[in-house]
C-alpha cells in the first residue's frame, strides 16, 4: 500500500474558536468532532469535497503548546489551498471575515493572495495556471 500524508496537527487555544473559523469562514467540513476520554476532542476538519490531507485541530495542553500557537511554521506561509476559482473563493472568505495579508497578485504558477487564521498562521490561497 502507498503512503499518504492524512492529517497534520494545528495547535489551537480553543476547540470551537477553531472549528468555527475552519469550517464557518473558510467553507472546510467537520470529519470528527469527538470527545475522549482525557478531556481532549479529536477535531477533524477538510477542505469541503477534498481528499487530500486534513488538519487535526490540536487545543493547547501546556505553556510550550500555547507558544506555538500560530507560529508553527516560523513565520514563513505553512498551509496552501488550492482553488479551482480564486475569484470566487477569494470573494467568499472576504465576505465571512477572513483577513488577506496582500491582493490577489500573479505569479508564474497562478493567482496567489496570503491570509492568515484566527492566530497569524499564514496560508497561500491560490489557483495554479492550467
Amino acid at each position: 500500500m502507498p503512503q499518504s500524508l492524512f492529517l497534520v496537527a494545528l495547535v489551537v487555544d480553543d476547540y470551537d474558536r477553531a472549528k468555527a473559523f475552519y469550517c464557518d469562514c473558510l467553507g472546510f467540513d467537520c470529519l470528527h468532532d469527538e470527545a475522549q476520554p482525557t478531556g481532549k476532542r479529536w477535531v477533524v476538519v477538510r477542505p469541503k469535497g477534498a481528499e487530500g490531507a486534513a488538519l487535526l485541530l490540536a487545543q493547547a495542553a501546556d505553556d510550550s503548546q500555547r507558544a506555538a500557537i500560530g507560529n508553527q511554521t516560523g513565520g514563513r506561509v505553512g498551509f496552501f489551498l488550492k482553488t479551482d476559482n480564486f475569484a470566487r473563493d477569494h470573494a467568499a472568505m472576504l465576505a465571512k471575515g477572513v483577513k488577506f495579508r496582500e491582493e490577489p497578485r500573479q505569479e508564474a504558477y497562478g493567482t496567489v493572495a496570503v491570509f492568515a487564521d484566527p492566530y497569524g498562521n499564514t496560508w497561500d490561497l491560490i489557483q495554479h495556471s492550467s
